[in-house]
């Protein structure tokens, strides 16, 4: 993914989580924020209490595809998505099938 595509400031995601809106589901937290910009950018959270380090990064390699893949070309929104408790067990088909169902809650799909 490229830089251009990412949240990496602690200042972005602060504003996300001030005047984002947030939508949820038993897996995922996703925070949005309209912006004026060409498209999407995307921050990922996952927590130390999911896993060692090698859980996690492999949970974010796996968001990170699946989001690659979804079309969200038109979408211009910041956008965090935080892993809950259970995504570690979870399979790539599920957390796929998990994080399809809060974008659309979310209408970013």
């Amino acid at each position: 993914m490229k830089k251009s595509y990412r949240v990496k400031s602690e200042k972005d995601f602060q504003a996300l989580f001030s005047k984002g809106k947030s939508y949820a589901n038993r897996k995922f937290v996703i925070y949005r924020l309209a912006k004026e910009q060409p498209h999407y950018r995307l921050g990922l959270s996952v927590s130390k209490k999911l896993g060692n380090a090698v859980t996690r990064n492999l949970i974010k390699r796996r968001l990170r595809h699946i989001v690659m893949a979804l079309d969200l070309k038109d979408c211009h929104h910041d956008i965090v998505i935080i892993a809950r408790k259970g995504v570690e067990g979870l399979t790539y088909q599920e957390m796929k099938s998990n994080l399809i169902h809060v974008l659309k809650i979310a209408d970013l799909l």
